[in-house]
């Protein structure tokens, strides 16, 4: 008797092979499930996890390991339903950047998956804005995109440049991942920090995030970071197996020439044969309407196939439309028409060039001043293109010591403008309350 029970137990444990052991380990795991047949992309995807798959021919779906638990079903069953409207507008611009992107990851030999990163950091906007000022599509903050080589001044911020940020959220995600050896706990880090990541490591005694999502020492909104990116990682892989629509975009392709001064982008449009609004989106790094006068060769994109027209008309310009531009500090007692006067140009001409749309010019304010380098009335008219200002809302938290004048001049609006995007505020603001501003994001 005792010795078919022996060999019964024989045949059991023969069965079961241990990828057959592990994979029931990972689905048992803190109340983790394999994916339901009826969804893409498929069990055997997720199985990857196990990482017995290593044929290096065979293209892996997932090159970030996946975990289908309660928390990731709740982000994909919120993004199919309540948030349908806005993953679509994602999907839709994710089309135009992934491709470059992804060619990025792939030349730094890390994770291309690591692109939905984006996704829900921005939904792939170059133009996003934080209310922390965290800007562009991978989210940085002025401190992080400095030290990762972007360059942020009041002539540019690269880190709205699709191409140079993404180069440095690759480098940011490596350093992570080389100091944590987990990808959910670098993403846990890019959300929150370093530090406080390895403060909760240390505080739960575990390097495991899904440890860290149980206990109290991260935030919520890191807690919801991880699954939130596996969901939409999940769905932006297989968008029409959960109902939402493929758009054919162009992608993000042009053609690159040097400008040896500082240039209006309306007369590099003019040169290039296509619209201001082309050259900007091309070129969103750039805050205002030239390019920076620090570079004596300042690399810009124009629209693929036009940079022999471009080299040829630019070649050709008068010098009287090759303009010089002063970066001025309004003065106490100084209007347009002191400062057109001034500067031999007109009050029309510097209100259109700084986007100015009343006659008042706050003192302490930057404008742009068009220098006449001939002794010659500018000809400004090709300036007289719609610049095209991106507007944005952004929930912005008073920091302490701040007023609403305060507030106001540093976002370049009033405060009765404030006021009536906040119906309701107090007469005072608090340290730590937030208030709808609409900011022009080339000023940010």
């Amino acid at each position: 008797m005792k010795s078919s029970f022996v060999l019964l137990l024989i045949v059991i444990f023969a069965t079961l092979s241990p990828a057959t052991l592990q994979a029931e380990a990972v689905a048992n795991r803190d109340g983790q499930t394999a994916i339901p047949a009826q969804l893409k992309p498929p069990t055997e995807d997720i199985a990857q996890l196990d990482e017995l798959i290593d044929d290096a021919a065979e293209e892996k779906p997932y090159h970030i390991p996946m975990i289908l638990n309660d928390s990731v079903e709740n982000h994909l069953e919120y993004f199919k339903t309540r948030g349908r409207d806005v993953f679509q507008r994602w999907l839709d611009r994710s089309a135009r950047y992934i491709p470059v992107m992804k060619d990025i990851f792939r030349g730094k030999n890390l994770p291309e998956d690591l692109v939905y990163v984006a996704m829900i950091e921005s939904g792939f906007n170059p133009y996003a804005v934080s209310w922390a000022k965290a800007v562009g599509p991978w989210q940085f903050m002025p401190a992080t995109g400095k030290l990762y080589g972007l360059k942020i001044d009041w002539w540019i911020d690269e880190r709205k440049d699709p191409i140079k940020s993404t180069m440095a959220a690759a480098e940011h995600l490596k350093d992570l991942h080389n100091l944590f050896g987990s990808w959910p706990l670098a993403l846990a880090s890019y959300n929150a920090g370093a530090g406080k990541v390895q403060r909760a490591v240390l505080r739960t005694r575990s390097d495991d995030f899904w440890d860290l999502k149980a206990s109290r020492y991260i935030r919520k909104e890191t807690k919801n970071y991880v699954p939130k990116y596996m969901a939409a990682t999940i769905i932006a892989k297989n968008p029409e197996a959960y109902g939402f629509t493929v758009t054919s975009i162009e992608p993000f392709k042009f053609d690159e020439v040097v400008v040896d001064q500082s240039t209006d982008l309306r007369l590099i449009a003019r040169c290039a044969n296509c619209t201001y609004e082309e050259i900007k989106e091309l070129n969103p790094e750039i805050k205002r309407w030239v390019t920076p006068p620090q570079y004596t060769s300042y690399v810009l994109r124009i629209p693929t196939g036009r940079k022999d027209t471009f080299l040829a008309n630019y070649a050709a310009i008068p010098a009287e439309q090759k303009i010089k531009w002063e970066r001025h500090m309004v003065q106490n007692g100084e209007t347009l028409a002191v400062l057109a006067r001034k500067f031999n140009t007109t009050p029309e001409a510097l209100r259109d060039i700084n986007g100015i749309k009343k006659d008042r010019v706050i003192p302490g304010k930057h404008i742009l001043i068009p220098l006449d380098l001939n002794s010659k009335t500018q000809d400004l008219s090709y300036l007289a293109i719609n610049q095209g200002s991106k507007l944005q809302d952004i929930l912005y938290r008073v920091r302490k010591g701040e007023t609403l004048g305060v507030i106001a001049r540093n976002h370049n609006v009033t405060v009765a403008d404030i006021r009536e995007w906040n119906k309701g505020l107090g007469k005072s603001v608090r340290a730590g309350q937030k208030i709808k501003l609409i900011v022009d994001t080339d000023q940010i």
